[in-house]
């Protein structure tokens, strides 16, 4: 048995879905279900009735909750009392949110000179056990998370920027309602890659009464930006800090008119971490930094 066991356990029990549950973690469905499995086998116990329409909670799982939540509410606590106090914040993160990030660290570092302020670069289930073991103190993430001994705390929204060839049929316009591109095929990584944006789009379509048309899965060596070109009646979506670095040619780089793609800006912090002064202000300069609506800027030269 170990943490990450329980974790997937109890993000069941609290969903009593498992692909819900997978979303929740960030992971695909098979890969939560192969690790509860595990934990029932170790455990000799079943601790879900699962049926094609329902998951529930067996009286072995149901006894197993509250001591699963102690156990890394308790894992948080040991990692916690075990680091030295440091005059230092870590911030964990991927490079994406570096120039929001770096603009904060600095307003913060004017108020606290003596201060020091790091930025870790790591994968988001790394940035995830890293506040969880102490390692780090804030971790910068998109969505949210829900594990005991950890709390979020919102940053912002983040657009998803929709681009296409230069020569889709919608490319002439700024602005583009999310059911006009319900006809074309959208390239994304598979989902269970990323899920949350997937999930986004996908209830963003739900909204509209229409259905999203997944294209091929982008292929681990490939970028969206260079399949959309490769397939002119194709889209996918960027997040909005990412855009500036893409190159113009041969693309087309709108907004969804309505706002409907959009995502949270958290950050990950140990609970009651963000209550101390030092960690309040540099919450606080974040916010005022994750002004994630990057322009589009003028529209690429089309071809032809």
């Amino acid at each position: 048995m170990d943490f990450r066991q329980l974790r997937y356990f109890l993000a069941v029990s609290e969903e009593l879905s498992f692909s819900r549950a997978a979303q929740k973690c960030f992971i695909s469905q098979s890969a939560i279900s192969h690790q509860v499995t595990r934990l029932e086998q170790e455990l000799g116990a079943s601790l879900f009735e699962r049926s094609t329409r329902v998951v529930r909670l067996t009286n072995a799982g149901a006894r197993l909750v509250p001591i699963a939540q102690e156990v890394l509410s308790l894992e948080t606590q040991a990692y916690a009392v075990a680091k030295e106090p440091r005059n230092r914040i870590r911030i964990s993160a991927n490079m994406s949110f570096a120039p929001h990030a770096l603009d904060a660290v600095a307003r913060v570092r004017e108020l606290h000179p003596d201060l020091d302020i790091e930025f870790v670069i790591k994968s988001f289930t790394e940035r995830i056990d890293a506040v969880t073991s102490g390692d780090a103190d804030i971790a910068l993430i998109r969505g949210a998370v829900d594990r005991p001994g950890l709390e979020t705390v919102d940053l912002g929204v983040e657009d998803l920027l929709i681009v296409t060839s230069s020569q889709h049929p919608l490319s002439a316009f700024s602005t583009v309602e999310l059911g006009e591109l319900a006809p074309y095929p959208l390239l994304l990584p598979p989902r269970h890659s990323q899920v949350l944006i997937h999930s986004v789009v996908e209830d963003a379509f739900v909204e509209v009464g229409r259905r999203v048309q997944l294209g091929p899965p982008i292929a681990r060596d490939h970028t969206a930006t260079l399949d959309v070109i490769n397939h002119p009646r194709a889209w996918t979506v960027l997040y909005a800090s990412t855009v500036t670095g893409v190159p113009r040619a041969g693309l087309r780089i709108m907004r969804e008119a309505r706002g409907r793609l959009r995502v949270p800006v958290c950050g990950v912090v140990r609970s009651g971490g963000a209550d101390s002064p030092t960690m309040a202000q540099l919450v606080d300069s974040l916010r005022q930094t994750m002004n994630l609506e990057a322009a589009i800027g003028p529209a690429p030269e089309q071809s032809g």
